[in-house]
């Protein structure tokens, strides 16, 4: 009986594993064509955004809308006026979830874009991009406890020798060496407190967590692939710094790093000197079919059209802008040196709307002043009435 009936066949499914491998040879003759028009559209916008008068306030509203296009990836929407305003701390009703992610990805691009082009890329940048400061001074601290055990040991050295201090103080002067003695003790103190509350900081929670999700591990993984890139154009290894972030998947919370991180491998390369690309816009602008190809050589065209599409869209809203700009410029001609309506333009440049209270916050006037200001310059209005009521420039 138990012979006739056949087996079944049984599937074993194995642990994906997350390493990422770069197609070896590339596919030159499907990324040619890509390659060349993303690196001469990051190049144009490159040069265009170095001598303008409005850098800027361009770059400052790119981060809004590369923040909101972000969320709208993984099919979440954020309006960019609730984004603006929840950045300066005048939201309008409750902030979202989601508004609260993207306003982390729009911390996340500021500190990119102020800091230095390799920051980003280093443990320490790494290290403050994950929220793992206090991981850095634990091994601070460390090293400061073996110091301190280092000059513990040359001081009874010296004890041993004869000396009773540095350079004679304590004999010749007792009141600088029970200085000496205060700031010793409470440094002693202080590096107690914080041995305490390393020792007390409680562990991840296994709810939000993932024990098994070694996040240091794959971080290092995605840094060497990084590292393979270094003979590579600019545009090719941040394209490949991306698709071996989706692969790997090296943070369990923060997936849309990993397209900061590539922008942060173009500005480290020397490839986009004066802004951060948005890639997060620019992979916004491709349709849903193509986005996620099977094949890798589609995956890393799509993130060089990705490229070209944010360039190209960043150059167009710079051209727009500066024109605006300059309309709006010959309103100011016949004013007085203490008018503030030069600095009304120069702020409406950097956000996307402005609010009266934003307005009045920033140059330091009532809002009702505020509002016959954006009268004078003749600002577009945007959104809403009374209280929800702010304008903007297209």
């Amino acid at each position: 009986m138990l012979a006739s009936v056949s087996p079944l066949p049984v599937k074993v499914i194995k642990t994906l594993l997350s390493s990422y491998k770069i197609p070896d040879p590339l596919p030159w003759a499907q990324l040619a064509g890509p390659l060349a028009a993303a690196e001469d559209a990051l190049a144009r916008l490159d040069e265009r955004l170095a001598k303008s008068p409005i850098r800027d306030g361009a770059i400052s509203r790119t981060h809004f809308t590369d923040a909101c296009a972000s969320l709208w990836l993984d099919g979440e929407l954020v309006h960019l006026d609730d984004l603006v305003l929840h950045d300066a701390g005048m939201d309008v009703r409750a902030p979202t979830h989601e508004l609260t992610r993207a306003h982390a990805v729009l911390r996340a691009r500021q500190r990119i874009a102020e800091a230095k082009p390799d920051w980003a890329l280093s443990v320490a940048g790494l290290a403050g991009l994950r929220g793992r400061s206090e991981r850095e001074e634990e091994k601070g601290n460390r090293k400061k406890s073996e110091g301190s055990f280092g000059g513990a040991a040359e001081g009874a050295e010296r004890e041993e020798v004869g000396f009773e201090g540095p350079l004679g103080i304590i004999d010749t002067d007792p009141h600088l060496a029970a200085a000496f003695a205060a700031v010793d003790a409470a440094n002693a103190r202080a590096e107690r407190r914080l041995a305490d509350e390393a020792r007390a900081r409680p562990e991840r929670d296994s709810l939000v967590y993932d024990p098994d999700w070694d996040e240091d591990g794959r971080l290092d993984d995605w840094r060497a692939v990084v590292d393979e890139t270094r003979t590579l154009p600019p545009t090719l290894a941040a394209a490949i710094a991306a698709d071996a972030w989706d692969a790997i998947e090296p943070l369990e919370h923060t997936p849309w790093l990993g397209r900061l991180l590539a922008a942060s491998v173009l500005r480290d390369r020397g490839k986009t000197r004066w802004h951060l690309p948005c890639l997060h816009a620019g992979l916004k602008s491709i349709s849903r079919e193509r986005r996620r190809p099977g094949d890798a050589a589609a995956r890393l065209a799509v993130q060089l059209e990705a490229m070209t599409a944010a360039a190209e869209a960043g150059r167009q809203d710079h051209d727009r802008w500066l024109m605006t700009r300059n309309l709006l410029a010959r309103k100011l001609a016949g004013r007085r040196a203490t008018s503030k309506l030069p600095a009304l333009l120069d702020y409406v440049l950097t956000r996307p709307i402005v609010s009266a209270g934003m307005i009045a916050a920033e140059l330091g006037i009532t809002p009702r002043a505020a509002q016959n200001l954006v009268a004078e310059l003749g600002l577009r209005e945007a959104t809403g009435r009374g209280r929800y009521r702010a304008w903007g420039i297209l």
